[in-house]
């Protein structure tokens, strides 16, 4: 099995069934689409082995243009919309790449390779090219996990990966059918929006509404025109909802009936109150178009609060945790009435967990091996011995414990560990979720820093305009209390720009600390 293959496998299944939703694209014209296309590449020497790049938002041709890749027997470069040309250049040169196929806005003159308009049109299909015969322990992509400069992380991922995946993913059949619309705002070249974009949908027959932008105002339309039934996004984007959602409901005096009214909605409507609960949830869920069923969260950890809300409006929420390494979701949550926080459920079908390293608390580092594991990095033996172990089980570096249910918790990723002068080890996840509650506060970012000869918690707050250092430090004072002494954070910085963030909406710490240093931030002075 390869990824062309796949798609073939489901178009034969469900032909007439639609794939690209928003250009109404069923399932065996997208077939031939990815033909025409794959004729235009090898019109212009794509051959088998080639590695061809792709640099674009979420339009249609994205997806066309990896299939015609694949069809031809190639290998996807995944490009970040948001880097420089410093940075393709040298992506391109360590993967050997010589064609980007891209958005005529990303063209540039570059010294090492060629760029194709994603949107040029193709003609018809060469009766006499047939799919290349790809093995599936071949590379379907190439991603870059840590920069693109020095001696970079580069994530190949095979077709056995990526096609385990989408099997993998039967596991959710519960929630997803076909048929179904999933929303695809989340980028194609981050590995989530991949996974749940292309893996799902081909396994299910489903259809994908891809989204090129990420303004609320073209997603709240999507929502209200196509009527998606899954929704995945990271926390962040959940987060935002929720705090627009119970805005609204304060504006017009009502959230404080909504809140006990969500909180008990299944004792009301046992006791035949149901209208009450429908007359709260309704005009929430046609936010959403009316339809949506499941919500996927996944990038980072969920606050419990928000995946409580979803539940209580009648949604199925559901964490999923992964990295590129693993094709994005290798563990997945379940609905549940009673969860502890942050739980990522456990290891999906032909994938297995080890913790190991454990502390008195029973939080150790995850360890991962199954058939959505990668084989390596491309040409990196030194992270490559540091990453795998004798048995095939793959260092996530990422921090978890276990519960009496058999479900995972993430608990922070162990690089971000802040180690105190006393042996003390503090969790930075922990407590940027405490602080984000504090009104004001749009984002934080906590690290190990030095101040005055000693290692601290430190923090740089990005808050709304008018907020002062001084109600600032009273308001953290205050949520410090909620956790031991030693994990207080007493040391800290205030910004109204915003905070360094990847593509999938997470703080780059480092680059945060690096600002600080430089002196960008207003420091609080003791």
């Amino acid at each position: 099995m390869n990824m062309y293959k796949l798609l073939e496998k489901t178009a034969q299944t469900w032909p007439d069934d639609i794939f690209i939703v928003r250009e109404g694209i069923k399932y065996r014209d997208f077939v031939g689409m990815v033909k025409q296309r794959a004729g235009s590449l090898a019109a212009i020497g794509v051959k088998p082995g080639d590695v061809i790049g792709i640099l674009s938002h979420n339009i249609m041709e994205y997806p066309l243009t990896m299939f015609a890749v694949w069809y031809l027997g190639g290998k996807v470069l995944q490009l970040d919309t948001n880097l420089t040309p410093f940075e393709y250049d040298n992506m391109a040169r360590l993967t050997d790449c010589h064609l980007v196929v891209a958005e005529k806005s990303f063209f540039y003159k570059a010294a090492d390779f060629k760029f194709y308009d994603i949107q040029a049109k193709d003609g018809p299909a060469d009766p006499d090219l047939k799919p290349a015969p790809v093995e599936s322990l071949d590379i379907a992509t190439l991603s870059f996990t840590s920069g693109s400069t020095g001696i970079p992380k580069i994530v190949p991922l095979s077709h056995y990966n990526l096609t385990e995946c989408a099997a993998s993913l039967i596991d959710m059949k519960e929630f997803i059918g076909n048929g179904d619309i999933l929303y695809g705002f989340l980028p194609l070249y981050h590995i989530f929006g991949f996974a749940i974009g292309m893996c799902a949908t081909l396994n299910y027959g489903a259809g994908v509404l891809l989204q090129p932008t990420v303004s609320p105002k073209d997603i709240l339309e999507d929502f209200k025109t196509f009527r998606p039934h899954i929704i995945p996004a990271v926390p962040r984007v959940f987060e935002l909802f929720r705090a627009k959602i119970i805005d609204g409901m304060k504006q017009k005096k009502v959230w404080d009936v909504a809140r006990v009214v969500l909180k008990y909605n299944k004792v009301l409507r046992a006791g035949g109150l149901g209208w009450l609960v429908d007359r709260i949830q309704r005009p929430v869920l046609e936010v959403f178009g009316g339809r949506a069923r499941l919500l996927i969260a996944g990038g980072a950890a969920t606050k419990p609060e928000v995946e409580t809300f979803y539940t209580n409006l009648g949604l199925n929420f559901i964490q999923g945790y992964g990295l590129t390494e693993t094709v994005g979701p290798i563990c997945i949550s379940y609905p549940c009435e009673a969860r502890e926080p942050f739980s990522i459920g456990g290891t999906i079908t032909n994938n297995e967990f080890e913790i190991r390293e454990k502390n008195a608390d029973g939080v150790g580092v995850l360890w991962l091996r199954g058939h959505q594991v990668f084989g390596g990095y491309m040409n990196n033996p030194d992270a490559n011995a540091e990453a795998f172990d004798e048995r095939g089980f793959f260092n996530t570096g990422d921090l978890v414990s276990v519960d009496k249910n058999g479900e995972l918790h993430f608990r922070g990723r162990k690089k971000q560990i802040i180690v105190l002068d006393s042996g003390k080890n503090v969790y930075p996840d922990e407590l940027e979720g405490l602080f984000i509650e504090i009104p004001g506060v749009k984002n934080v970012a906590v690290f190990e820093h030095g101040v005055k000869g000693k290692t601290v918690a430190y923090g740089v707050f990005q808050v709304e305009e008018g907020m002062t250092m001084k109600e600032l430090a009273a308001a953290v004072a205050a949520m410090n209390k909620k956790v031991a002494s030693y994990k207080w954070v007493t040391h800290f910085a205030i910004t109204t720009d915003e905070l360094p963030q990847t593509s999938t909406k997470k703080v780059k710490h480092h680059v945060v600390r690096e600002n600080l240093m430089a002196g960008d931030y207003p420091i609080r002075k003791e």
